[in-house]
């Protein structure tokens, strides 16, 4: 089925919150765009599964054709689908780095920058400070009535899911059964624009698959350092 109302934020992070506790923590972040609509974005920093950690992967120095993509875009949610695909990531299919470079990271570990809500947040504490756009690639949710359970603002509306969203196994079952958010070119990740170079981030779980069909499936399971990734 792949992930519901894929697309691109792009606006301007303004504060953030870290999750150590939670069943499903999250690194949140607070957005708005040039209208100043609010935005909520939730990046999971564990897994739900045995294999909890997440593995993640920074390019501190990120450049690819992508980047032209992503400075045409307006301001705000951009869905995206067959008529704007070329902007759209895969991360299998998109090269847009080596998969085999990504490591698993905790998301709660004692002690300064040693975990992954440690790494996002410098990333995007940077961006506060330099007003630096951001770009977030998801799943839209919202907006709703309610206030945003995080930050307060109200309508809640943001993006999740921004991580890879192919290669999960079905398991009847389960409570939440994954593999209906498998998809090619419906893969989330994040891209700072400082004011010379641009910083990307990538992020997947240990359980998923990196061997995917063309509706990304699993056809076999492989991890992100199998020789069957081409780069």
């Amino acid at each position: 089925m792949a992930v519901e109302k894929y697309g691109v934020l792009k606006g301007f992070a303004i504060e953030s919150r870290m999750e150590r506790d939670d069943n499903t923590p999250h690194y949140q972040v607070h957005m708005i765009d040039e209208e100043d609509t609010h935005y909520r974005i939730a990046v999971n920093v564990m897994s739900s599964s045995e294999e909890s950690e997440v593995l993640y992967l920074v390019d501190e120095q990120f450049s690819a054709p992508k980047t032209s993509d992503l400075l045409a875009l307006p301001y705000g949610f951009t869905v995206l689908g067959h008529e704007n695909k070329e902007t759209a990531i895969d991360y299998i299919r998109d090269e847009l780095f080596n998969p085999a470079e990504m490591n698993p990271l905790p998301h709660d570990v004692t002690g300064p920058d040693n975990d992954l809500n440690d790494m996002l947040d410098k990333y995007i504490q940077k961006a506060i400070q330099e007003k630096a756009a951001v770009y977030i690639f998801g799943s839209r949710f919202g907006p709703e009535k309610q206030k945003d359970k995080i930050f307060g603002f109200q309508p809640t509306n943001g993006m999740h899911n921004v991580h890879m969203n192919q290669g999960n196994e079905d398991k009847p079952g389960r409570e939440k059964d994954w593999a209906e958010d498998n998809g090619t070119w419906h893969d989330g990740a994040l891209f700072i624009q400082f004011e010379n170079y641009w910083v990307a981030v990538f992020l997947a779980f240990l359980s998923q698959s990196w061997c995917t069909d063309d509706k990304g499936y699993p056809t076999e399971q492989c991890d992100h350092k199998s020789a069957g990734i081409i780069y």
